[in-house]
């Protein structure tokens, strides 16, 4: 596989520096800033909650240097994307077609895409509605739909879930997020390494955009209050899941999906010691387990 001559570092990202940038205009209402490094066959990166486009730092450079072209956007809701204003635009089918006008925005017919904890949840979304444009698919952290829905009827998913029910107050959640400089957002980032004071700057600038706080909760909202309105597909794509063993939010038993959604799963990688935050936990792994699975992707480019 051709590799790219990019000097792109994890340093370079974390200083603000070698990273392309843009904004596609992906609806009517909704415009996605994103930003971008290497060039060749199209590798799109969803992140979750709450994070946005930066929790991909340890994976943007070696997934470019590999020969991808990499694309980071924010999700809606997030830091610099548009942030529309009602809950019911965030259930998962919403963000699914921005990212389907995004990948067409770029001038690309498919993608790889590779999703985390909501974004894996949006990668779900998509490759089961839009099959035509997901080349291949890997999943971190995020249950399948079908998975997620029958653990929450269950105590101990319900119990790890809590946060679910407590962002469906009026108002009071994005206030508690805002106190004691951030700190309840910042208690779901439990990686470790912890992330350094540089770095927790640069998620606290995302936070505080206009907006962005309703929106990132409002997914929430969505998927309590209006249910799953996804109609479950099987799923075409080439799969791979990755997960953190010790994901303190979803139970591990949530991991594999059902044979028959995904009949093209390649393999459940699990990778112990490593939280819900695994790209981060064990960022050298992961980069290993997407260069090895998108290799195919980049051969005769």
């Amino acid at each position: 596989m051709n590799t790219t001559t990019t000097t792109l570092t994890t340093a370079s990202i974390d200083s603000g520096t070698g990273l392309r940038e843009g904004y596609a205009k992906v609806s009517d209402d909704v415009t996605l800033h994103y930003v971008e490094a290497g060039e060749g066959p199209l590798v799109v990166l969803l992140h979750g909650f709450p994070a946005f486009w930066y929790t991909w730092r340890e994976q943007i450079a070696p997934l470019a240097n590999a020969g991808f072209r990499v694309v980071a956007p924010d999700l809606r809701g997030y830091n610099l994307s548009s942030k529309p204003g009602d809950f019911t635009d965030y259930t998962a089918d919403k963000p699914a077609a921005d990212i389907r006008a995004l990948i067409r925005e770029l001038g690309s017919e498919k993608a790889t895409v590779i999703g985390h904890d909501w974004g894996g949840s949006v990668a779900w979304t998509l490759a089961m509605n839009s099959p035509e444009v997901v080349d291949r698919l890997v999943i971190l952290n995020a249950a399948h739909p079908r998975k997620l829905n029958e653990g929450l009827k269950h105590p101990r998913q319900l119990r790890r879930s809590w946060y679910f029910f407590y962002f469906q107050l009026k108002g009071s959640p994005e206030r508690h997020a805002e106190r004691d400089n951030w700190k309840f957002f910042k208690e779901f980032l439990d990686a470790n390494p912890a992330y350094t004071d540089q770095q927790l700057d640069r998620y606290t600038e995302a936070w505080s955009q206009p907006g962005a706080v309703k929106g990132m909760i409002d997914y929430y909202r969505a998927a309590v209050r209006l249910g799953s309105k996804q109609k479950v597909l099987p799923i075409s794509a080439p799969t791979l899941v990755i997960w953190g063993q010790g994901d303190r939010y979803l139970g591990a038993d949530l991991a594999e999906p059902h044979a028959e959604d995904v009949p093209n799963l390649v393999a459940v990688e699990r990778l112990e010691n490593a939280s819900h935050w695994v790209h981060h936990d064990k960022a050298a792994r992961v980069n290993e387990l997407l260069v090895d699975f998108l290799a195919p992707v980049g051969e005769g480019k």
